[in-house]
C-alpha cells in the first residue's frame, strides 16, 4: 500500500448501518434495514427486528472483517459505532427497546458491542489495534447522550476496553465544544482522562460550522475554513492523540501541512 510505503499506517472502518437502510437499497432491495427494535427513529416501528440468528450472523460479519482486514495487511481496524447506526441504535435507549439481554440497561445495550468487539478480537489476536468510533449524538437526534456524567461515561466504556478496545475515536459536531459543565474538555479528552487510553477527535476540524448547521435552501452558503490554533492547543496540552478530518480534507489534500511544524 502506497500509505504505509510513505510512512503512514491505514485502517479500515468496519460499518453496519442498521435501520438507516432503506428498502431497495441494493444489492438486496428486499430486505428491510435491521434494528434492535424495529424503529430507525425512536417511536417509529418500520424497520427489521433482529432474531438472536441476526445478531450472531452480524457479529461474525464483523469479525470476518477484522481478519481480511489483518490478512490483506491494514495496521488496524476501526469499528463504526456512532451516529446512529446499528450498533449505536444498540446502545440508545431511543431506538433499542429489546426486553431480552441485548436491552435495558446501559450494559445490557453495550452487549451487542461487546459481543463484536470481542469477536473480532479473537480474530485477530492481543497485537491489531482496534479503535471504536461513537459518539453521543445521533442523526436522529442531535441532542441525544449515552453518558451524561462522567461517571456514566466511565461506565460506559470500561466494558468497551475490557473486550478489546484500544483506542476510542469520540465523534463530536464542534471538536471545540466542552462535553460536560466546569470544564473546556471535549469528548475526546474526557475519555482520554477517565481511562487513560488513546482518544482521536473530530468534528468540524478547521471548518467555522458543521454540515447540519449548514442553511438546507441553496443560498450558496457552505462552510468554510477556520484556524486550528485551538485545536492545537487541546492536542499539546494532551487532550488528545490524534486528530480525525473529514470535509477539510476532502476540499483540499494538503490539509495535513497546516500544522506541519506547529
Amino acid at each position: 500500500m502506497r500509505s504505509t510505503a510513505e510512512g503512514g499506517k491505514i485502517a479500515p472502518q468496519l460499518w453496519h448501518c442498521g435501520g438507516m437502510r432503506k428498502r431497495g437499497t441494493m444489492p438486496e432491495g428486499d430486505v428491510d434495514g435491521h434494528t434492535p427494535s424495529g424503529m430507525n427513529i425512536p417511536g417509529k416501528v418500520r424497520r427489521h427486528v433482529m432474531t438472536q440468528q441476526d445478531i450472531d450472523d452480524v457479529v461474525r460479519a464483523f469479525a470476518e472483517g477484522a481478519r481480511d482486514a489483518q490478512r490483506l495487511g491494514f495496521d488496524a481496524v476501526e469499528i463504526h459505532g456512532a451516529h446512529g447506526y446499528l450498533i449505536d441504535q444498540f446502545f440508545w435507549e431511543g431506538t433499542n427497546q429489546r426486553t431480552d439481554g441485548y436491552g435495558g440497561s446501559m450494559a445490557a445495550r453495550s452487549r451487542f458491542a461487546i459481543e463484536v468487539i470481542e469477536a473480532c478480537r479473537s480474530e485477530v489476536g492481543p497485537d491489531f489495534p482496534i479503535i471504536l468510533r461513537w459518539s453521543q449524538w445521533k442523526q436522529q437526534d442531535f441532542t441525544a447522550r449515552l453518558a451524561p456524567t462522567p461517571q456514566l461515561l466511565e461506565a460506559f466504556l470500561v466494558p468497551l476496553i475490557d473486550a478489546g478496545v484500544d483506542a476510542f475515536h469520540c465523534s463530536q459536531r464542534r471538536f471545540w465544544e466542552p462535553e460536560f459543565e466546569d470544564s473546556d474538555m471535549n469528548l475526546a479528552g474526557w475519555v482520554k482522562k477517565l481511562t487513560g487510553m488513546p482518544t482521536i477527535t473530530v468534528g468540524s476540524v478547521s471548518l467555522d460550522q458543521d454540515f447540519v448547521s449548514q442553511p438546507t435552501e441553496g443560498d450558496g452558503s457552505t462552510s468554510e475554513p477556520a484556524s486550528i490554533d485551538r485545536l492545537l492547543e487541546m492536542l499539546d496540552r494532551g487532550d488528545f492523540d490524534l486528530v480525525a478530518v473529514g470535509r477539510a480534507l476532502i476540499a483540499n489534500p494538503d490539509w495535513p501541512q497546516s500544522g506541519s511544524g506547529r
